[in-house]
């Protein structure tokens, strides 16, 4: 069985399970919010702002958004911008939410979400040049073939169009210098959230402009810190009280992925990068 599809299961499960503890938006939220007292919520819709910002997206604008989840970031992107959207999911059920979510947040007519093939990030059904921006929000983590993806992004995009991104990350840290120390505790978190393997802010920015890319942003955002962001108790106490199916993996899953939070190999990272044109 193909990776792509094993994501696809994964969230067949982890979609339902994921809503219940943290709503409509799945991803890491601005760590300088989250310091001044923001929600994980208020944090993570701030930082969608601030990625919308850096690419210049107008409301005359198309932008596409891949690995919409449940489409809480999608729909906000949307609406701070004025802008069209469509989002990209391998998963009918997540899309499924997303419409759902879109026509009661009065922006289905310029909000939509495609389901797409398990390998159709490949080769997007989108003409070259579509778009005027493109984002991702902790999605290609998942991918198999991430250099693939980063070479679509850049075909899907006109010219001058920017990709702005943020995705879950390894390193190294403090004694953890090596392959195998970071392995000890990212094996786990791959294995148990379905990743086949985590990349590194500096391989992020040579896959980028290996597609041809002017990478102007490529950050790690807790830098020299353990990456504790977007990580309320209510959150924890969520994956712990979960019954629904695969209860279980879930409360392994964020036990693994604080287990390597505490060790610091597991960080987020932000991409900004530009089209030439």
């Amino acid at each position: 069985m193909q990776h792509e599809q094993l994501v696809r299961e994964f969230y067949d499960n982890a979609g339902p399970c994921f809503e219940t503890v943290m709503g409509d938006v799945w991803h890491f939220g601005d760590p300088e919010a989250e310091r001044r007292g923001a929600s994980a919520r208020e944090a993570a819709l701030l930082l969608d702002e601030q990625l919308v910002a850096a690419t210049g997206l107008t409301q005359d604008g198309w932008a596409l958004d891949f690995g919409s989840g449940v489409g809480g970031a999608t729909v906000h992107m949307a609406k701070v911008s004025g802008a069209r959207f469509v989002g990209l999911t391998n998963n009918d059920s997540l899309n499924q939410r997303s419409r759902a979510r879109a026509a009661a947040e009065g922006v289905a007519d310029r909000v939509s979400f495609m389901t797409l093939g398990d390998t159709d990030y490949r080769n997007l059904p989108f003409p070259t040049g579509t778009f005027d921006a493109a984002f991702f929000l902790e999605s290609v983590c998942h991918l198999p073939d991430k250099p693939a993806f980063f070479r679509e992004m850049f075909r899907v995009l006109r010219p001058g169009a920017t990709l702005a991104g943020m995705d879950w990350l390894q390193r190294a840290f403090g004694d953890r210098q090596t392959p195998e120390a970071i392995a000890e505790y990212m094996d786990a978190v791959d294995a148990l959230y379905c990743i086949p393997g985590h990349g590194t802010i500096e391989s992020y920015r040579a896959m980028a402009e290996a597609a041809g890319f002017e990478v102007t942003t490529a950050v790690d955002l807790y830098e020299g810190v353990l990456c504790w962001g977007s990580a309320p108790p209510e959150h924890a106490d969520g994956f712990t009280q979960y019954d629904g199916t695969e209860h279980d993996a879930f409360r392994k899953g964020k036990a693994a992925l604080d287990a390597a939070r505490n060790a610091g190999v597991f960080t987020v990272g932000m991409i900004i990068a530009r089209k030439p044109g």
